[in-house]
């Protein structure tokens, strides 16, 4: 004979226990979307490629140098050149929403970078240089003080530069840690002497070194390195007399690389080197050239005081009116009038 089922009256306090486990559970899930039932790798880390929450590559090197810039020139997308005097370095550089190419100009040292389970150790010394690319971190520990210039460069720059060429996507960049290259380096250390002084020389001077230092990076530093076609012939001659009238203006034109380019027609990539190979200068070579021609004629012509020619060709004050003058001719403003006199 069977047993007759018994069937048990409900349990008040355990349907309240179950009723709070399922809501617990039921809020987990809505906060971890990507929760499917699988527990998480211990350690594990939330994947968040979003750039937006990366910093400027300035901010991040102000945040992790713990100084000022010696100088530094920025444009309005972070892009510049920036030139950093900073104590050893034991910390982590987060990831940052431009990539970083830096040119030694210090002692001779060894460095260590880690990122993850990888470890480089290089040599600091001059001709070599260092890439961080948009996105990456790393540890470093540089045990001395360390002088060095840096450019910070959008990956859109890199992609224009990559298309005005013709070429086909740009790869990604490689990291590199105390890499042999000396022309990268001769390059952007050069850029030190354009981070003050003559405001449209030093912002033509750094566009044209920008999209130089990309095609150069291209070339060089990337998975699938980059040809370069050769370009053959200049401006023609109406396009090469206004762009020479514009660079000539003594009012406010616009003498960005961006506006002269716009003006003929062309790329930057093209301008620059079609204005090259009518002129035999790059448009900022021309354009030095040519405030040294106005500097002379007014320093022989006139009795302005030297502080008053400095003002007139745009120069922030007299010392890198100065500076620039002997650099160009071995003499000071004053030692060249007194001559030519």
């Amino acid at each position: 004979m069977r047993r007759p089922v018994q069937i048990r009256a409900p349990d008040p306090k355990l349907d309240a226990i179950r009723r709070s486990h399922a809501m617990i559970e039921s809020s987990t899930l809505m906060r971890n979307p990507s929760h499917n039932g699988v527990p998480s790798a211990p350690g594990a880390q939330p994947d968040d490629g979003s750039t937006s929450e990366r910093r400027a590559a300035d901010a991040e090197m102000a945040r992790v140098l713990r100084t000022e810039p010696a100088r530094m020139a920025l444009d309005s997308s972070g892009a510049g050149i920036a030139h950093w005097k900073h104590d050893p370095l034991h910390d982590v550089v987060e990831p940052m929403s431009h990539h970083v190419i830096m040119a030694y100009n210090g002692m001779m040292q060894r460095m260590e970078r880690r990122s993850g389970k990888s470890v480089a150790i290089g040599t600091f010394r001059p001709g070599v240089v260092i890439i961080i690319p948009e996105g990456s971190s790393s540890r470093w520990d540089i045990p001395k003080p360390v002088d060095v210039v840096q450019l910070y460069l959008p990956n859109a720059t890199l992609k224009r530069v990559a298309d005005e060429a013709g070429t086909a996507k740009p790869a990604d960049l490689l990291e590199r840690t105390a890499h042999p290259d000396p022309i990268t380096s001769r390059l952007l250390l050069s850029a030190a002497d354009a981070l003050g002084g003559n405001g449209a020389l030093d912002t033509l001077f750094r566009h044209q070194l920008t999209d130089l230092l990309a095609t150069r990076l291209l070339v060089a530093h990337t998975g699938s390195p980059t040809n370069f076609q050769q370009t053959m012939g200049g401006l023609s001659p109406k396009v090469l007399l206004r762009a020479i009238e514009r660079l000539r203006s003594d009012s406010d034109a616009d003498i960005s690389l961006d506006a002269l380019a716009s003006d003929a027609g062309l790329s930057r990539f093209h301008f620059c080197r079609a204005f090259k190979e009518s002129t035999g200068l790059s448009p900022h070579a021309w354009l030095r050239q040519h405030r040294l021609e106005q500097a002379m004629n007014m320093l022989r012509e006139s009795d302005e005081s030297v502080v008053s020619v400095a003002a007139a060709l745009g120069y922030s004050s007299q010392t890198a009116f100065a500076a620039a003058f002997k650099k160009l001719t071995g003499e000071t403003p004053s030692d060249w009038r007194r001559r030519m006199r």
